[in-house]
């Protein structure tokens, strides 16, 4: 297969290219690194990316950022960064990946523990984790040519721990390999509309 995988140079986004590049193609793709650069807030740029890498066999996106801070600092400018960049983003790579996704072809996308086991200054995570849940259920059911989507949420990661472990007290991490286990599980398995929880 021939796999576009966004966020490639990220902890989760470097051990999927590892985990895929036995078996597959895989285009790394990063805001400022990789095989090809894309700004998956900026349709244009989406558009750019599949303009230059042609048809394809699978989207991953390992990619989007969100902020992390107390409610009672939030204003509408914190929650529109994961709104604009993780949520959108995700929702742009489907809207116009599918001109270009050959048939019978997926989309896995990344939202993580927190839309279901919140956290302290979590809750923009949260919110935009939650809504790629639901984007992924509903997309699924309308999906034409036999074109798949589902999401990996994972759950804090071994190699994050240094900097989050006290905003993940009480959770077990996982390392990253075995998150990039779902993602392949994804693209080269049959489900669609699923949410596939690691850890």
């Amino acid at each position: 297969m021939k796999i576009i995988l966004i966020g490639a140079g990220g902890t989760i986004g470097s051990a999927v290219a590892r985990e895929l590049e036995q078996r597959h193609e895989v285009i790394r793709v990063g805001r400022n690194s990789g095989d090809l650069q894309a700004d998956i807030s900026d349709s244009a740029s989406i558009r750019r990316l599949f303009e230059q890498t042609g048809r394809f066999d699978a989207l991953v996106c390992a990619a989007g950022n969100v902020v992390f801070a107390p409610l009672d600092e939030l204003d509408e400018q914190g929650f529109a960064l994961g709104l604009n960049d993780k949520l959108m983003g995700q929702v742009n790579l489907l809207l116009i990946g599918r001109e270009f996704i050959n048939d019978g072809g997926s989309f896995t996308f990344t939202t993580g523990v927190t839309s279901h086991d919140p956290i302290r200054t979590g809750t923009s995570a949260s919110l935009v984790n939650g809504a790629i849940d639901a984007f992924v259920r509903a997309a699924a059911i309308e999906l034409p040519r036999g074109l798949r989507v589902n999401a990996i949420s994972p759950t804090v990661l071994l190699e994050a721990m240094p900097d989050y472990a006290p905003y993940f007290r009480g959770f077990k991490p996982v390392p990253a390999a075995d998150v990039a286990l779902a993602y392949a599980k994804s693209v080269e398995g049959l489900q669609t509309g699923q949410t596939y929880h690691v850890g």
